[in-house]
């Protein structure tokens, strides 16, 4: 069993390549506790990040960086061999990027949650693990790393002196060696919202989750991801929430711990 009453529930937003469209964000913003927000390499731009993090002050959300691999193309879900001191350093570009924009709006970036390929390759590569550790702490000794529950990342952090919150996705499915299953995969996007609550209530409550290949996964999340670009993701999250705290979970932030 997960110790913890307590868990957090994270979306990732900003992640438009145009006009800043408010509808889904704003929505999202309404019922989770945390966002990442896209830094430009993979999505956003400088006015999307300043709309989505004014939004993000508005509704009363912490706000955390999502940093990538310098993939627009790709939406940074591309492998790339990316050096680890250029990822050290982009990563740490990004950072300040969005709390530049985020202390002019009266806030701060909290956290820092890698994205796509460059999460997927930090949860097995210690060398990129430790690159995005080094760029968290090179802004801040005091801000939160978000990394993949039970993954090789998490240790890599947690030697770092960092502030490491675990992460599970309800809405997306994992193979038995903890690796998310590629999205091209049956069951790899779930996107029935009842199937997602019932997830989120047993990974926050049990530690568990069934894998698409049979197995059963002991995770041990601190807090639970909605993707924003899941299909109805802002009803996905009310329901993940109410059953949450229908489970007797109280759904607040990791930074406020």
């Amino acid at each position: 069993m997960v110790s913890s009453v307590s868990v957090d529930l994270n979306a990732d937003v900003g992640e438009r390549f145009d006009s800043w469209e408010a509808g889904d964000d704003e929505a999202i913003m309404r019922i989770v506790t945390t966002v990442h927000i896209a830094c430009g390499f993979h999505s956003g731009d400088a006015t999307i990040m300043a709309e989505t993090v004014a939004a993000a002050v508005r509704f009363g959300v912490e706000i955390g960086a999502h940093p990538s691999y310098p993939d627009r193309e790709g939406f940074g879900r591309r492998p790339m061999e990316i050096d680890p001191r250029q990822i050290r350093a982009d990563v740490l570009y990004q950072i300040g990027a969005l709390d530049g924009i985020a202390r002019r709006a009266g806030s701060r970036v909290r956290s820092v949650k890698a994205h796509g390929a460059l999460y997927n390759r930090m949860a097995v590569d210690s060398d990129c693990a430790e690159a995005v550790v080094l760029a968290t702490k090179d802004f801040s000794d005091d801000l939160w790393l978000v990394v993949p529950a039970g993954s090789l990342a998490v240790g890599v952090a947690r030697s770092s002196g960092l502030k490491v919150a675990e992460e599970a996705f309800c809405d997306r499915g994992y193979l038995a060696d903890g690796s998310l299953s590629s999205r091209g995969d049956e069951g790899a996007v779930i996107t029935d919202p009842d199937e997602a609550a019932r997830r989120a209530v047993r990974l926050a409550c049990e530690g568990e989750v069934d894998t698409i290949d049979g197995a059963t996964l002991r995770l041990a999340p601190a807090t639970l991801c909605v993707h924003g670009d899941t299909p109805g993701a802002a009803r996905l999250a009310h329901v993940v929430r109410t059953a949450l705290e229908g489970a007797g979970l109280t759904v607040g932030s990791f930074v406020a711990r």
